[in-house]
This record gives structure tokens, C-alpha cells and sequence, in this order.
């Protein structure tokens, strides 16, 4: 097939949308179909698409983002924004909080669950596309989530990462221990785990 001229996008339709808000913007099963088939538009999920000229996106987050609204970045998948690990997540690691339903997602992912009470501590926004961002966690959150799972994420991992946030000129030994004090046990894990590294 070959592709067409031209294709606008009809106003007020996001870079990323669903197969619902096409319908609502006048765009046809079979002239969506169409568009996907000849390259204007590309798939990311179940009923979720992106305009094919929105190529700097992540299609894996988008999905994220857009299916899991409380998703916030986590472990290795935040060690790794902040350079903090020298690990390449095979995949999206995201925290939910406690009773959270998780869709089904056809990005891969590795999912964790965590209390309610603490879920916003450190809790920031990333955006990834025009108008859609997804949860992130602080580097000092990070940090403590992986010290104080460390027995799932390997304690090395956690090692190498405060190291490399140690000789960072703004990180504050101090704030990371006062920020651990209201996760259970990971205060005394966190000093335990500066003296280690220091």
C-alpha cells in the first residue's frame, strides 16, 4: 500500500488516544484501521493509539500513563532515570498503591504494590508526552524503596546506587534517613546501609 500525502489530525484528538475518543472525533472504524495499516497511526494497546509523527514518546509508559493512572516509576526502572544504575530494566518497573486494580497492559511490566499511607512520599510527575506524564519517585525515595528491598532487588544494587548518589554534590545523607522514618524498619536499613557505603 502506499502511504497517502497528508492526514490532519482532527482538532482537540491528543497525540496519544483511545479507540473511544476517535469515535468521538468523527474518525470511523475502517478510517482508523486505514490509518494504522498505512503508518499514520501506531497501536500501543488495547484500544489505545498514538500518531505515528509522535515518535519521541515511549510507547511502553504512554500505555502506562494512560491505563494506570497512579503508576509511578520505581527500583531499577527510577535508579535508571537518574542514573543511578548501570542495569537496563527489561522491564517498566511501577509502584501502585495498596488495592489498586492493574489492567491488563501489553508493555512488560513488573508491578509493585505499595502501602497507601506512603505511596505520595517523594511522589513527583514526568512528562512524556504532549500532555500526558506519569508518576515518578524522588532519588531519595528510590533509594530508600531499594534499601529496604533490597532482598528482592539485591543488595549490591542498592550499594552501587547510594554510592553514586553519595558523590553527587547535592545529596544530603541527612534528608535520606529523615525521609525513611515513615516506611517501617527502613530508617535503621538506610544508616545501616551509609555505613556500609561510606
Amino acid at each position: 500500500m502506499t502511504r497517502q500525502a497528508t492526514v490532519s489530525r482532527p482538532a482537540g484528538l491528543a497525540a496519544t488516544f483511545t479507540y473511544s475518543e476517535a469515535r468521538d472525533a468523527g474518525i470511523s472504524d475502517r478510517r482508523l484501521y486505514s490509518y494504522r495499516d498505512l503508518g499514520y497511526v501506531e497501536a500501543i494497546g488495547r484500544g489505545l493509539y498514538r500518531w505515528a509523527e509522535d515518535v519521541d514518546s515511549d510507547p511502553n509508559l504512554l500505555e502506562i500513563a494512560l491505563r494506570v493512572p497512579r503508576a509511578t516509576l520505581c527500583l531499577t526502572s527510577a535508579l535508571a532515570h537518574y542514573d543511578l544504575t548501570d542495569i537496563i530494566p527489561p522491564r517498566t518497573t511501577f509502584a501502585i498503591p495498596r488495592g489498586s486494580r492493574i489492567p491488563k497492559l501489553h508493555s512488560p511490566v513488573e508491578v509493585h504494590v505499595f502501602a497507601r499511607q506512603t505511596f505520595d512520599l517523594g511522589r513527583t510527575d514526568l512528562k512524556i508526552a504532549g500532555g500526558v506524564s506519569i508518576g515518578l519517585y524522588s532519588a531519595e525515595r528510590t533509594l530508600i524503596d531499594v534499601i529496604r528491598l533490597r532482598h528482592r532487588e539485591g543488595p549490591e544494587v542498592a550499594w552501587e546506587a547510594l554510592r553514586r548518589w553519595l558523590r553527587r554534590r547535592c545529596s544530603q545523607p541527612a534528608a535520606l534517613i529523615k525521609m525513611a522514618k515513615p516506611f517501617h524498619g527502613a530508617e535503621r536499613a538506610v544508616r545501616n546501609a551509609l555505613e556500609v557505603v561510606l
